[in-house]
Order: C-alpha cells, then sequence, then structure tokens
C-alpha cells in the first residue's frame, strides 16, 4: 500500500478558478473566471525576447536574475515608486509576482506565525501561508468600497502576529488602499514590528484619476516591507512568470535563497525581453493602459447593473465582484454553475475569497479581455434580463 501525502496539502484543492476555467471549455463558453490577458502583447515585448534568444541569452541567468532586469526594475522602483533600491542586494527576479510572494513565505515565516490577510483575499495568499504552516487571520472590509477600521485592524493582532499582507490594487475587490489607510498599517507594522508583504502586481491598472502609493515608500517602511510585483499583467504575458520582490538586504538574501532552490532562475530570454520593455516603453503605454482598461470596466459593470448583478465597481485591477444573490442557488458555486449555463459565461464563485458565507452573493468577473469577446460577454449576460 503506497504511504500517504503531506498532509499539510490535504486542503489544498485545485482553486475554484481552474475549476470553473475547466467547466468553461467543456461549454465553450467565455472564461472571466481565470485572470488572463487577453489583449495583445506590446511588440517590444516580443521581439526583445526573440532577440534575447538569437543572441544566446538561453542560459542561467543569476539566481536573482539578471543584471539587465534588476537594474531595469530598480530604475522604476525609483521613478514610479519612490523607493530606493540597490539592483545587487535588494532586488530578487523570480517566477512571477506569485513565486515571489511564496518565496517570502518559505523565507520570514515559520509555522505558527501569524500573518493578516484584508478579505475579500486572493486565494493563493490564502494556501502559500498555510502551505507554509502560517496561521491566517482575516480583516473583513465592508463593500461595496472594501473600507476597514483602525479598530478592524487592531482586533485580529496577537503576540504570534508576524505580518500583514496588503494587495493593491486588489484582485478580487479591485480596491486601492488610499494614503490613510496605507499610513494606518505602516503605523500599525512600525507599532508591532511586523514585516508587510505588499502585492503590487496590478499597479498600473488605476482609474478614475487615482494614484498609486506604495508602503515601502512610506517613513521607516522598506526596512520591513517585501514589495512584490511583476509583468504578467501590465504586458500580458501570464505564461512567461516573470516578476520580483523588492526588500531590505537582510531579506533579500534570505528570499534569494528561497527562489534558487525552487526556481533557480526565471526564463532568460523572457527577462532579457521584459528588461528591454521597462526602458523603452514610454509612460503614455501605462497610462493608455488604465484608460483602457477603465473602458473596460465601464462597459461590463454597465451591464451587470443593468441585468440585475450589482457590482462593487472596481478602483483598480481589473476583477468585480458582482452581488449575485437574485440568481436561483444555494451558494456562490450554485450561482456561478447556473449563470454559466444560462449564458455560457464563467466567473468565480464569492466563497474562494471569503472565510464565511458572505461570498455565496458574489461572483468576480475578470474583464481583461478583447473588446470583442468582452462584448460576448455582455450580450450574452443579457440573457438575464426579465
Amino acid at each position: 500500500m503506497a504511504r500517504d501525502g503531506n498532509q499539510r496539502m490535504a486542503g489544498l484543492a485545485h482553486s475554484e478558478i481552474r475549476v470553473m476555467t475547466t467547466a468553461c471549455a467543456k461549454v465553450k463558453g467565455i472564461n472571466l473566471a481565470q485572470g488572463v490577458c487577453d489583449t495583445p502583447v506590446p511588440p517590444v515585448v516580443i521581439e526583445a525576447a526573440q532577440r534575447g534568444m538569437a543572441q544566446g541569452f538561453n542560459t542561467y541567468t543569476r539566481f536573482d536574475g539578471s543584471a539587465e532586469l534588476r537594474q531595469a526594475i530598480a530604475k522604476k522602483m525609483a521613478e514610479y515608486n519612490g523607493v530606493a533600491a540597490d539592483p545587487e542586494t535588494e532586488v530578487t527576479v523570480s517566477a512571477g509576482a506569485t513565486g515571489s510572494f511564496h518565496c517570502a513565505c518559505l523565507a520570514l515565516l515559520t509555522p505558527g506565525d501569524e500573518v493578516l490577510l484584508f478579505e475579500p483575499y486572493y486565494g493563493y495568499h490564502l494556501c502559500a501561508l498555510e502551505a507554509v504552516e502560517a496561521v491566517p487571520r482575516y480583516v473583513r472590509m465592508q463593500a461595496p468600497d472594501w473600507t476597514f477600521t483602525r479598530a478592524d485592524l487592531e482586533r485580529v493582532i496577537t503576540p504570534r502576529t508576524k505580518a500583514i499582507v496588503v494587495n493593491t490594487p486588489g484582485n478580487p475587490s479591485g480596491k486601492v488602499y488610499t494614503r490613510a489607510e496605507l499610513d494606518l498599517i505602516a503605523e500599525v507594522g512600525r507599532r508591532h514590528d511586523l514585516f508587510i508583504f505588499t502585492d503590487e502586481i496590478y499597479e498600473y491598472f488605476l482609474y478614475d484619476g487615482r494614484s498609486h502609493v506604495t508602503l515601502a515608500a512610506l517613513p521607516g517602511m522598506a526596512e520591513r516591507t517585501i514589495t512584490i510585483g511583476g509583468y504578467s499583467k501590465t504586458y500580458s504575458i501570464t505564461g512567461w512568470r516573470i516578476g520580483y520582490s523588492v526588500a531590505a538586504a537582510k531579506w533579500a538574501q534570505l528570499i534569494g535563497a528561497m527562489n534558487d532552490l525552487l526556481y533557480v532562475c526565471a526564463p532568460a530570454p523572457l527577462q532579457y525581453g521584459v528588461a528591454v520593455a521597462i526602458q523603452e516603453l514610454p509612460a503614455s503605454f501605462y497610462t493608455g493602459l488604465a484608460k483602457e482598461y477603465q473602458g473596460k470596466r465601464d462597459r461590463f459593470c454597465a451591464t451587470l447593473s443593468k441585468v440585475g448583478l450589482t457590482p462593487a465597481v472596481p478602483q483598480g485591477s481589473y476583477y468585480v465582484l458582482a452581488d449575485v444573490s437574485r440568481l436561483p442557488g444555494n451558494n456562490g458555486k450554485d450561482r456561478a454553475m447556473y449563470l454559466l449555463e444560462k449564458t455560457g459565461v464563467a466567473g468565480v464563485p464569492g466563497e474562494a475569497f471569503f472565510t464565511g458565507s458572505e461570498g455565496a452573493q458574489f461572483i468576480r468577473f475578470c474583464y481583461a479581455k478583447t473588446d470583442a469577446d468582452l462584448d460576448e460577454a455582455c450580450r450574452r449576460l443579457e440573457r438575464l434580463e426579465g
């Protein structure tokens, strides 16, 4: 008889995102469940990666990434995020932002450490914490703007609290944390001597004139903040797996050691392509991206409202949580499957992002689609009218 597997994996089933993606494929539906960017890749990214392959950038880079990409990220961090980072000692390139987050968890957390997650949360963050036997503690945010108070934050802190996870702009909520909220998190982090893991992968997807604030740029926060980002979403290259973390050198050394152990390095020619793109794409590319996606948000949310699936209108990223409580079903999964069967549009049951029953009233949709696919999704959803 075969031995048992690792018991820690017992609760880490495939995510509802992958479950709904599979169900959608079976009916040849429109997949608004998975956060895959279907918009075109900027030509400069592909052309640079092809040149990298042709010019021999096909062997291992250093464990923490190529010099070209680390330098480009450090320059971007200084100019856009307001954070000074030494590309030699404080930048680690990894296999996507998820790889960076996992390496940070493995490097800095020990079993039993408590970590604060804002709810609704990104399911991968929860799974990564559970995989290293950290204990999640939840800060419930209130719809539709996903706000929280100092009391909400303080009441879940205990002597075992080690870190706070902040995802801004957020998945699944689309929340962009305000400067006041980030100041509060920073103050609490300093007072309780906590790490702050900030997932900023959607930093350019900002709507209605909002600006991105990087928590590490706030006073006294660079030494305790692990800033995580990447280019999967910005350049529509989710399959390339190019992400990074920026941290104080003593933490980056530990994160880099885990990155070396798990991934050796991210794909070398793809690192080259991203490095060139960071250097060559103008600021207008990023502002244009925000404008384009705000238009997608507005069109899609208008359709949701029209058919009675009230959206919590996102402030950033490219996800929206819609209240689907009017649809038949006892829970979010029932309602998501009903929606797929009725319209051919797939979303993710809200329970994937909440600990309690509140998630049952929501479905998360991703609107990072071509205009043609998004228009077709809207047309199909209109079958729910009446």
